[in-house]
Order: structure tokens, then sequence, then C-alpha cells
């Protein structure tokens, strides 16, 4: 009777499915907020390239279960569905949010099964409706990361089904569908740990209504064995063996759960659970108080919020309290029902028993009844005890609507409910469009909440918003004065505004905030691990001021000596320390990361610049592939090692480097920098069409990109296209008017393929306004007066240039000519001096850039959710200081001396015919 009861038509289903479309379609056009940011967008476990076997040895968030920061919330088949989702759409929250959508359809139709083992087919369907539109369950179905829920829901139901079928003929055992619930729960638990509690539901399942026992029955049972006047009966020995049996594997799973978070509890602050660390009463009422506050969101969605910690609830510190009252009413309620299913045979007992059952085991990990946990109240874990809720409404209908006199308006307040629920769910999920509306909606309902403000505050500084943000903030600080990450948000916010000094007073008030080191006791106990960051912050602000470096060392040193594995003291003190000139000890910093991280791509690339500081080319270049092999895609790393081999000149290289590059550009197709390498790769190559269509591409994305026009002018003069080089030189010097090879070529190519003497001229006396001691332009200006057929000027220009270049044998050479000409022929005969050098100043020009190692890109926010700093906007790894693009080569390379050597020769054999000419040979 019970498989055919329980059987779930298509009609039912297909109802269920459109109900829950109606509710949240919309949900499909949210982003990704609050904790997804954490869990999707900061999540590297999330990627391809990561190993699989990650998800098993890391949190929800990604961060190792080892690490004391971790939250050791150990769910790995819910991340493994995210990755699923990356490798389909990467990042494009819609597919999240489907498949959330997806799974909470199975979840009702999953749930009206299990509605039909205890209640009739129309009130099964009426609480099956009432869960798919209850509001209260928008943040685990439109919330990305609740999705967590929903696996664990979907398992924890199919377990609880498999155990319903263990029961056989004539009172016997069938092992397998026991073993089926075994699996079940195991898999349900690596979804969510609540999901392990489906086994005391089973256990009361198979005493109250498997076995049909009451309370008194198995009272009566235990005080005639005691007594010695009866013996177990076998039945209830067959019953003990299967609770045994899931006893058992449920303590099993316990211990493994265990070795999985290494016996730790997350470290969680004053600020996310202040009852937690209340004395008592305070601790004891507050926690008992918000076992109604809970079911009052379950009977009067209204109100909802998506973050309860901190000052939402205040503290219930006396027995006077008036609250007191609610929590004393919600124990009397439930007291009465528990006895009442207890207590009396019959099928509407065993129906509320079921439904307490749903109610209260699944809610009490998050009940801070044994152990504290990170939240006040949080919404998405009222999604499986809102199933017992809804099975008791239900029931509660149906004994109403049975009664002829209340039959009508039975129908019309389920109406009701079902239709405000509905327009409820989907107005809220539109609070969750994005991380502005979701908090501001928050604050609607608490003010008294300091992380709410500094949420907003988080969402409109990512909108590059700052003084609103600052507002927010500073009203955050208010709310809660010792609040030490809101004090650090103001910081940050005022170091955005360029005001120093007011960034710095707030860094110093949350130093002061932070909890005195005393000897012998735990330090990391009694902070959160992102607070230690207002040393960072503090130290990288003043770290601007060369004359306070060693002032913010010893900030970053008071951050290691409270916390010897904070691996971002470390980091960042590497590269004070390169700053500081002092590069051996940046090494022993980023080497000492290393020992607390191998796997942390941006250290190695980090050690790598350390490594070109002390001129150990080879060893950067191991660094960088160290750095590869652990993120393939990590750009700085391909762009500075592909350029680390171009620099070494080892032709052998450049295959290598080219491939780099290309990847780099794949990954940054708006970065000029990497098209214009691949140009000079190509040069070096003598690729000269390739080297064209690189150079032109940079400078489409960057049209005033000083180099990249340069060489290309310079890549037109070398493969005799001299005229198409004369406008990328005009649009050189409209951006840089005092670039004075620029200037050199653009003169030599005027003078000698145009035959404009004067335009050449006019190069060459800006160079010389620009540099008084520039030889080439003086030399060549000397040139333009023997054109201009001055030969005094043209005497007296080269006696000047040889006197500062006394050394080059090509002036003095021409001077002899020049009064050769003077003593023999007079100011009337016609020659020509060739503009030697100008190719040799101009293929100076040619560059390869470095990329220096950069300064901390962002500093911690705080309290963007109660996860650990390595989460929400972190990410402060890398470095990013400006690449210089436009910096000269210091030495010239093999190719650039046998150019310059041509270029000698040819001038020279020109001298030599100008020699015949005026000797009248």
């Amino acid at each position: 009777l019970l498989e055919k009861m329980a059987d779930v038509s298509l009609k039912e289903a297909a109802l269920i499915v459109g109900v829950v479309a109606a509710c949240y379609w919309n949900s499909l056009f949210c982003g990704f907020v609050f904790d997804d940011v954490s869990a999707i967008l900061d999540n590297k476990d999330l990627h391809p390239s990561t190993p699989l076997k990650n998800l098993f040895q890391n949190d929800f968030w990604g961060t190792p279960m080892s690490e004391e920061r971790s939250h050791k919330s150990y769910r790995p088949l819910t991340v493994l569905t995210f990755r699923l989702n990356y490798l389909f759409s990467e990042l494009n929250a819609v597919s999240y949010h489907f498949l959330n959508l997806v799974f909470h359809v199975v979840v009702c139709v999953v749930f009206l099964k299990v509605c039909k083992l205890f209640l009739d087919n129309r009130s099964s369907v009426v609480a099956s409706l009432l869960f798919a539109v209850h509001p209260i369950h928008t943040e685990a179905v439109t919330g990305v990361v609740g999705r967590a829920e929903l696996l664990s829901s979907i398992f924890f139901l199919a377990a609880f089904l498999s155990y319903t079928k263990s029961k056989g003929p004539d009172n016997t055992i069938v092992w397998t569908p026991i073993a089926v619930t075994v699996f079940l729960v195991a898999v349900a638990t690596l979804c969510k740990e609540q999901g392990i509690t489906v086994v005391g539901i089973c256990c009361v399942y198979e005493v109250f209504v498997a076995q049909g026992y009451t309370l008194p029955v198995l009272l009566d049972t235990a005080v005639q064995i005691l007594r010695g006047k009866g013996s177990i009966p076998f039945s209830m020995l067959q019953t003990l063996l299967k609770l045994i049996v899931l006893m058992f594997s449920t303590l099993l799973l316990v211990v493994v759960r265990v070795q999985v978070i290494q016996s730790q509890l997350p470290v969680f602050t004053r600020f996310d659970n202040p009852a937690a660390v209340s004395p008592s009463p305070a601790r004891q009422l507050t926690f008992n108080y918000l076992l109604p506050v809970n079911a009052w969101l379950l009977l009067n969605p209204s109100e909802l919020c998506c973050d309860w910690t901190m000052g939402t609830i205040p503290l219930v510190e006396s027995l006077l309290d008036v609250r007191n009252v609610a929590t004393l009413t919600f124990f009397c309620f439930l007291g009465s029902l528990i006895v009442f299913s207890l207590r009396y045979p019959g099928d509407s007992s065993k129906t509320v028993l079921m439904a307490l059952c749903l109610m209260v085991l699944p809610f009490i990990p998050a009940s801070n009844l044994f152990f504290p946990v990170g939240f006040v109240v949080a919404e998405r874990v009222l999604y499986v005890p809102s199933m017992g809720f809804c099975i008791l409404v239900a029931h509660g209908w149906k004994k109403l609507s049975n009664k002829s006199v209340l039959r009508k308006i039975s129908w019309v307040c389920l109406a009701a409910v079902l239709f405000t629920h509905a327009l409820k769910t989907l107005h809220r999920n539109w609070d969750w469009e994005s991380e502005y509306t979701l908090f501001m909606s928050a604050l609607k309902v608490n003010k008294n909440n300091a992380k709410l403000w500094n949420n907003v505050g988080h969402a409109l500084e990512n909108e590059k918003n700052f003084e609103r943000a600052l507002q927010f903030f500073i009203q955050a600080t208010q709310v809660q004065p010792d609040d030490i990450g809101a004090h650090m948000n103001v910081g940050r916010t005022y170091k955005n505004l360029n005001k120093t000094k007011e960034a710095e007073e707030s860094y110093m008030i949350a130093k002061s905030l932070m909890p005195q080191i005393i000897p012998g006791k735990k330090y990391a106990a009694r902070v959160a691990p992102n607070h230690l960051n207002v040393y960072i912050n503090l130290a990288n602000l003043i770290r601007a001021n060369e004359s306070r470096l060693e002032e913010a060392d010893q900030l970053y040193r008071q951050a290691i000596s409270m916390r010897p594995d904070f691996k971002q003291a470390y980091i960042s003190r590497g590269e004070l320390l390169l700053k500081m000139n002092k590069p051996l000890k940046a090494k022993e910093a980023y080497l000492r990361a290393l020992e607390l991280d191998r796997t942390n791509a941006d250290l190695w690339y980090n050690l790598a610049i350390v490594y070109i500081e002390l001129k150990d080319p080879t060893e950067a270049l191991k660094n960088f592939n160290r750095a590869l092999e652990l993120n393939p895609t990590h750009k700085l790393a391909l762009f500075n090692s592909a350029l680390l081999m171009q620099e070494s000149g080892d032709a052998r290289l450049r295959p290598e480097a080219k491939q780099r590059l290309l990847h780099y550009v794949k990954e940054e197709p708006q970065d000029a920098n990497g098209y214009f390498n691949l140009g000079m790769l190509a040069m070096d190559d003598k690729k000269d069409m390739e080297a064209e269509a690189w150079m032109k591409k940079a400078i489409r994305l960057q049209p005033n990109f000083r180099s990249a026009l340069f060489n290309l002018a310079l890549l037109y003069s070398q493969t005799a296209k001299e005229l198409m080089a004369l406008p990328i030189l005009e649009d050189l010097l409209r951006y840089y008017p005092d670039h004075t090879k620029g200037l050199i070529l653009k003169g030599d190519i005027l003078m000698n393929q145009k035959k404009d003497i004067v335009g050449a001229k006019k190069c060459f006396e800006k160079i010389l306004e620009l540099d008084p001691n520039n030889v080439q332009g003086k030399h060549n200006l000397c040139v333009v007066y023997f054109e201009e057929r001055d030969l005094i000027k043209a005497e007296k220009c080269l006696v000047e240039t040889l006197a500062l270049a006394p050394h080059e044998e090509y002036i003095q050479r021409h001077l002899n000519i020049v009064r050769s000409k003077i003593a023999s022929l007079g100011a009337t005969e016609e020659s020509s001096l060739p503009a030697d050098g100008t190719a040799t100043a101009a293929a100076e020009e040619k560059k390869n850039s470095f990329q220096n190692l950069k300064e901390v890109k962002n500093e911690q926010k705080t309290t963007q959710t109660t996860v650990d700093n390595n989460k929400g906007h972190s990410k402060n790894k890398k470095r990013t200081e400006k690449n210089n693009m436009d910096k000269e080569t210091p030495k010239k390379s093999a190719k650039e001396i046998k150019d310059i050597e041509k270029k000698r020769v040819a001038a020279l054999k020109r001298l030599e015919e100008i020699e015949r000419i005026l000797n009248g040979e």
C-alpha cells in the first residue's frame, strides 16, 4: 500500500515543475553575490587545471582543510557540480542558477514522494506546493552556494525512502535498502554536513512508524524487562539490530568527518556569533531564543535578511527579558506536539512525529546547542526543516478541510498562502540580482548589523564609487565601534581617495583594537585571520614614504611574530625588501612563504623576480617555469619569462618565447605590450612582414605606443621602405616631440630620400635644442650645411662635433674633406656627406621591455563574508606596477652590432667616393 501511495504521477510532477518555474524564473537573471564570490569566482577548485583530488583535500571555499583559516565545510560533491558548471559555461551565472532551479524541482518531487508515506494524495500535494513556494528558500535556491542544501536534501530524502523499504514480510530485515541508505547518507554528508541527520529520522521511523511502538509501550516493556518479568520480543531485537547497524555506520561517518577536519573546529569571532563568546546565562538564553526566531521565519517569512550575524539579534542577557516569553511559548508548543506524537497511536500522531523529526533533527547542527557555528541565524539552513513544517501545515489543513463548516475557508486560506508566498519568493529573487540590491534589502530589515553596512560599501567600492562606499563603511564603525574590519575598510577607502593621513589614522584604530599577545596563549584562536591584514595594509600604506621603510618592515615582522604561518606577510615583506635593495633577504622571505605553500604560482613568480635582481637569469627562468607549471595561464609569468628568453640572445629559446607571448595575448587580447614583443621577436628572426603585422596591431590598440611606433618606422627604414616610415614618425613625434632618435631617423629620410634639406635641418636643430651634445644630430646638421654649400659653417660645425667625439674617425675624415674642398675648390663645388650614424642611433632604440617586481594590488577587503581572506575580493598576491615599455636596452645585441657595422662600411664606401670627387679623380 505504501509503495502504491508513494508513486508520483506525471500530472503532479508537471504541476510542481510549473509552480517552481513560475516562482524562480527571474533567479536566472541574478549574478554571483555574497558567498558566491568566494565559493565560485575565487575558488580555483572549479578550474579544469586544478587536480580533482584537490576537491577532496580542500574545504567548500577552496582552502586546504589542514589550514587553520579553513571553515572546515567539507562538501566536495557540491564543489564538483560547480566545476561541471564551469566546464560547460565557465563563469556564466545563468547556468549555475538554472541547475539550482532544477535541483529544487527534484527536491520538491522527491519530497512529494515522502509526504505520500504519511499523508493522503491531496495533502501531500499541498505540502509539496507549500515547500516549493516558501520564500525562506530563496537563499538556498537563488543563492548559488545554497546548492549544498539542495544536493544534500536530494540524497537525504532518497536515503530515507530507501530505508522505508528495509522491512520485509513478517517483519523480516531486508539488508540491501539499509546498505543503500548508508551509502546515500555518506553522499548526502559529502554535499553538506547536515545530511548525516537523516539517520536519526530513520531510527525514529523504524521504532514509532514501522514497528508501531508508542512511548508508553516502550516504557512498559523496559520496566517488565528490568523487573525480570519478561524478555525482549524478537521483533524488538530485530529493530535493535537495524538501529545498531545504522548507528555504527553513522559513528564511522562521524569519525571520518572528524579526521577530515583534523579534529579542529573552525575559528569564529564574536562578530560572527556574539552569543557564542558570551558568559552564562546570556549564551544559553540567546541560543534558546533563536529557536522561536527560526520558527517565526518559517511561519511568517515577511522580513528576510541575507546576514543575521553581529548585532542583528541583541543578546538575551537577563531572565527578565520579555523575549524569554517567546522561548517559553515555543518550548511549550513543541513539547505538547512531542507528547501527542509519542504517546498516542494512530496515523495522525505518526504524521506529526515525522514532521517534528524533519523540523528538529536536521536543524540541530545549526542550533548552536552542541557547538558554536559561524552565524546567528541562516535562512538557508531552514531548507530541510521547512519540509517538516510544510507536512505539519498540510496535515492541519487536512483536519480543517474535512470539517464541512471550515472546508471553504480552509481552501481560501490555502490559496491565499500559496499565492502570497509565491509572490514574495518572486519579489525576493530580485534582491539577489547584485550585491548592492541584496545588502540594501537586508538593511531595510536590520540596521544594527555592521557587516551589512560594510558589504554595501564593498559593492559600491567595486563600482569605484569610493565616496558613497566611505559613508557606509563609516556607518559600520558607528554601529559596531570595535569592528576591526570596518575600520580597515575605512582606511582602504581613504587610501583609494588619496587621503593617506586619514587612511593611516583608521588603520591605527583597527590595530589598537587587535587582541594583545598573551604569553603561552595561542593568538590565532582569538582573532579572525583576515584581521591580521591590518598590519599588511598599514605597512603597504606607509612604505610609499621612502623614509618609513624600516617602520613598514617592523609591521610585517610583527604580523609574522603573531602568526608564523602568515603567508601574505612574507610575500609583502619580500616586496618591501626588494624596494630596500635587500634581494637576499627578500629571497629568504619568499623561500619561507614557499615552505608554507609550494603550490602558489605567484610566489614562484616573485622569487623569479628576486633572481633577476640578483643577476641570475637562469634561476629566474626556472622559477618562472615552476609558476607556469602550477598555473599555465599565469599572465605575468608568461610575459616576463618570454622577455627573459628574448633578452638572453639564445636563438634556441625564441620559439618557446613566441609561444608564451601568443598564450599571453590570448589571455590579454587588449594588451598592446604582448603584440609589440611578438613584433620584436619577429624582427630578431628577420621575419619583416610578421613583425610589421604585430607592430601595427600593437599601435591599433595603443595609438601612442612610443616604442612600437619607432620600431615600426625603423623596420620600414631597414627594409628600403623609408617613405612608409615617414607617416609613422609623424605620429610618433606628435605624441613625443622630443623623441631624439625619431627626429634623427626622420631627418635622415628627409635628407637622403626626399632631398628635403629644410625639413631635415629642422629635425637636427630640434635635437640640438633638446641635447646640445648629441653627436649624431650635430654631425647630421653639419651634413646639411655642406649640402647647402656653406662650407665654412660646415667646417666649424664638424670641428665642434669632433670635440664632442674626438675618437670618431668618420668625423675627422669628413672634416678633412671639407677643408680640402675649401682649399682647392672654394665654395662652388657640390658634393655630399653621408648622414653617418643615423641608423646606429636608431638601432639603439630597439628594446626589450621587462616588467619590474610589482607592488601589492589591493589591500584586503574585510567582512565581505564570514570566510577567510583568500576569498571575496582579496586577490592581492600579484604585483602590478606599470610596465615601462619604452625602456632603452642597456646593451646592444650581436644583431645590432652587425647592423651598425654594415652601416659604417656603407658610410666609408660613400666617403671614399666623395674623396675621389674632391680629388678630381
